[in-house]
């Protein structure tokens, strides 16, 4: 029926307009009347379908121009079950919140100054109209409402007063609730300030387009957090948050941040605001089973409280805490009920400032005085806890009723609470800048004319005629100097400069807990400036300045590699030791590397250390062993060279060719100093040459033991009767076999020298070490160099087996075939013993076949000789040799 019946009065009342239209002359106060006043009344006469509203407490100064606010001033309500059957109970508010009591304050102090400077809306009154919002949602919603109206009923659409104008609002304090509010006032274009709603949804310029802040965007915050986490070195943290607008996007943005820089999530729990205990236990339950000993807590204080409540009865201990700026500077918890659960601490806040002039002005709230007198006695009843004889108010505090009296007298001056201390005023602030905003708009309205910014084709509107979008324009461009010498100003989506303060929550000496700025995030300084940190001045829970651990696995140590777990976030890994020859130099190596090649690791595989160089030096034991023996060793064929010349006439050295022994003698020598050669650092002329002259020299030394070998056999065939071969048995014929053995090897060498000689080179075959060595440039030729060796030692060796039955008493082919079965027998064991051996070895093994075979000779082919020189003289006679059936003639 109320329906039909307001239809029909909207109908009348387009009919009405259009006749205004047409009549001109028509004064306003006729349509004021008609939709202001004729509606409400018959709107409050019917009866028959209409619910009960409550009506909402409020406080309001008259101006010529105001604004609205809705503000928490209780932080709690009753909850009801609702059944749905029947009307929902009224709501009843609890938790008096002495800081927004102190903001409201600011809001009549702010008030005051700008209508007392002269320079800010000469000759106008600037006034508010504020609600207590009791932090419900529809309250929020009727407080708009009714400031939108003018009057205690919400008339949609319509604004019943003429006598002063509004400008825009102020609030809410919740980011859901500003979002409601700013769909609603967005379709108005009023201007919406809010000191406390961050989310990152109200910076859509497209869904609110009058919606501004005076605090940061959560992006900001949520990067700062992130930011902290990774500072203190924090990989496994928890995440719990209020499941609304703000802490839902705030966390998302939080996770996003933190798995990005490769940190992990360990557990994600919601704080329910639909019910009464906020689903504490389980949140709690979840934070205490889990191995992160970090939790962000992205929340108000007051949807906080019952978590809080809960971890102390779960005795929660030893977790810290990262809190959002919903709760960072709360004074809810600051009591030594949680010391011992909230120190160290770290949370962001807003930037604190300084209101000159303010504590004066809060110091004068009385509970008699004329503007919110029912307020002021609220805030005195919890104060001083006393209540008035007088107050016959049914209104639900969140204290108990006290026993003694209010008489008004009581002085704030001794009181120390949220409210008194001004040291710090952070949201408080924000408010305070809030309502100056506002005025600094109209103000640039006011003066449109000296004004920059003016309005579309360059029109200015009368401050005593304009609509809420002609103030929204100049609101975009307002510049606001601050107390402490910041410039507020707004960007493209309303949002201001993004800074912060850093806090961390410690006990002071009486035992409550206080919080104390060590840093600060600021968007607005140079890069490497926005995030600074005073490490010194952090204490944790275990009192000192150690920050605590937050990881899912301890640490990979250099030497070890993060292997991953199946199933498991990234942060939870093995560490695996590195394989050999790879190292890992830094903590948490993904991967092992490989030194480079003339490096090797470390025992513990954190370093690469250069590789020893490896050579076989005359000052290491087994060179200066190798060198002490060739040196020795080349004197004996000259102790024997001098012997066989003493004995020359003996006939022993006689029938030996002593021209050829004296050659063999001396190449046997030459063959024990060219070992030296090979010891010392590979030099380009000694790797050139080593390999050369030893193969000449042997070359030289097998070719006189051939040459001995082939005269003996000529020298008893020689001796048959009617034999051609005496010529054949004389030394020339020796020393043409020797020179053209000789020459066959050196014209070999001279062109192994001139296509493929050796050189010095570094060998990295063996991992530990760099050997430094010849190589041989053709490991060909170096074989074909060795086989001719061979192949002259094999011929003597078969030559002299064949003659070692000669009759002959120094018959010297016996000896040869023992030389020579010596000779090829170390250098057939060298074969395989070379390849097998590594660096200065490789090199030791050949000194020791060159010296082994030059013992084998001179001992074979000398020693019998000497033994008879020395100590056998009677069988060195002519009548001795006589004996002989056959005698050897000497050649």
């Amino acid at each position: 029926m109320v329906l039909v019946f307001a239809s029909k009065v909207l109908f009348l009342g387009r009919i009405f307009t259009g006749l205004g239209r047409m009549m001109i002359s028509l004064p306003k106060t006729i349509w004021t009347l008609i939709f202001c006043q004729l509606i409400p009344v018959f709107y409050s006469n019917d009866q028959r379908c209409r619910l009960e509203v409550e009506q909402m407490e409020g406080l309001s100064q008259d101006g010529d121009i105001i604004f609205g606010a809705v503000l928490p001033l209780h932080l709690d309500k009753v909850y009801q079950e609702i059944s749905f059957r029947q009307k929902p109970p009224m709501t009843t508010c609890t938790m008096f919140h002495l800081e927004t009591y102190q903001q409201i304050q600011v809001l009549t102090f702010a008030i005051q100054e700008i209508n007392s400077n002269l320079n800010i809306l000469p000759n106008i009154t600037f006034g508010f109209q504020v609600y207590d919002s009791c932090n419900v949602l529809h309250y929020d919603l009727r407080g708009a409402l009714q400031v939108l109206t003018g009057s205690n009923k919400a008339i949609p659409n319509y604004r019943c007063v003429q006598n002063n104008l509004l400008s825009g609002f102020i609030g809410p304090a919740v980011s859901t609730h500003s979002i409601l509010l700013a769909h609603i006032l967005g379709l108005y274009r009023y201007p919406q300030v809010s000191h406390f709603s961050t989310s990152r949804l109200l910076s859509d310029r497209t869904k609110f387009p009058s919606f501004f802040r005076t605090v940061p965007n959560d992006v900001f915050q949520s990067q700062g957090l992130s930011k902290l986490v990774l500072y203190f070195g924090w990989t496994w943290v928890g995440l719990v948050a209020v499941d609304n607008d703000y802490g839902q996007q705030g966390i998302q943005l939080v996770k996003h941040e933190i798995t990005k820089a490769g940190a992990c999530v360990a557990f994600t729990e919601n704080i329910l605001i639909s019910q009464a205990d906020r689903n504490a236990p389980r949140v709690v339950q979840t934070i205490k089973a889990s191995t992160a000993e970090v939790v962000i807590l992205f929340s108000t204080d007051l949807d906080l409280a019952p978590i809080l409540e809960e971890m102390l009865k779960q005795n929660l201990t030893g977790k810290t805490f990262l809190a959002s700026e919903g709760w960072s500077t709360s004074t809810l918890y600051s009591n030594e009920k949680f010391s011992q659960l909230l120190p160290g601490t770290v949370g962001l806040t807003f930037f604190s400032g300084v209101i000159p002039g303010f504590q004066d002005f809060i110091y004068n709230v009385q509970p008699f005085m004329s503007l919110g007198q029912d307020w002021a006695r609220l805030f005195w009843k919890y104060t001083f806890g006393c209540t008035f004889v007088m107050d016959n108010q049914t209104h639900i505090n969140s204290v108990e009723t006290a026993e003694k009296q209010c008489n008004g007298n009581e002085t704030l001056h001794s009181v120390r609470n949220s409210y008194t201390d001004v040291s710090n005023l952070r949201t408080t602030n924000k408010v305070y800048i809030a309502v100056h905003v506002l005025a600094k708009a109209l103000e640039d309205l006011r003066s449109c004319g000296d004004h920059t910014y003016l309005l579309h084709k360059g029109m200015c509107k009368d401050i005593w005629n304009f609509k809420p979008w002609q103030l929204l324009h100049y609101m975009k461009r307002v510049r606001l100097t601050l107390n402490s010498g910041r410039e507020l100003y707004f960007d493209e989506n309303g949002d201001p400069p993004s800074v912060y303060d850093i806090v961390n929550w410690q006990l002071s000496p009486e035992g409550t807990l206080q919080q104390v700025k060590v840093g600060s995030y600021d968007m607005t300084v140079p890069d490497g400036q926005v995030f600074t940190i005073n490490s010194s001045a952090l204490v944790w829970a275990t009192g000192d300045n150690q920050v605590p651990p937050s990881v899912c696995s301890q640490s990979c140590p250099p030497g070890f590699r993060k292997a991953p777990i199946k199933g498991q976030p990234v942060c939870c890994f093995e560490c695996v030791s590195c394989p050999q020859g790879e190292i890992s130099n830094h903590t948490d190596s993904l991967d092992c590397f490989t030194c480079p090649s003339d490096q090797w690791p470390n025992p513990q595989k954190s370093q690469c250390l250069q590789k020893p160089i490896d050579y076989l030096s005359y000052k290491d034991p087994l060179g200066m062993t190798l060198t002490i023996t060739s040196i020795v060793s080349s004197l004996i064929p000259g102790f024997v060279l001098r012997l066989f010349l003493r004995c020359k006439h003996s006939p022993i050295v006689k029938a030996n060719n002593l021209s050829l022994s004296c050659i063999l003698l001396t190449s046997l020598s030459l063959c024990f100093l060219c070992s030296l050669a090979f010891l010392g650092y590979p030099q380009p002329n000694q790797c050139l040459l080593r390999q050369v002259t030893f193969g000449l020299v042997f070359t030289l030394c097998i070719s006189c033991i051939l040459a001995k070998t082939i005269l003996v056999v000529l020298a008893f065939m020689a001796t048959r009767p009617g034999t051609s071969l005496r010529k054949w048995a004389s030394p020339q014929i020796s020393y043409l076999i020797i020179s053209i053995c000789f020459f066959i090897q050196l014209i070999f060498c001279i062109t192994w020298l001139s296509v493929s000689p050796p050189f010095p080179q570094y060998s990295f075959k063996v991992q530990t070490i760099i050997i430094v060595e010849c190589n041989e440039g053709s490991p060909i030729a170096f074989w074909i160099m060795l086989g001719y060796l061979f192949l002259l030692a094999t011929i003597s060796f078969i030559v002299a087996f064949m003659a070692r039955r000669l009759p002959d008493t120094f018959n010297e082919a016996q000896f040869i075939t023992f030389s020579m079965m010596a000779f090829l027998s170390v250098w057939i064991a060298y074969i395989p013993a070379t390849l097998s051996a590594q660096g200065k070895y490789t090199v030791a093994m050949e000194i020791f076949a060159i010296l082994a075979s030059s013992w084998a000779l001179i001992i074979c082919m000398f020693l019998p000789k000497c033994f008879i020189l020395l100590f056998k003289p009677q069988k060195n006679t002519r009548e001795y040799l006589m004996k002989s059936k056959y005698v050897l003639k000497t050649v």
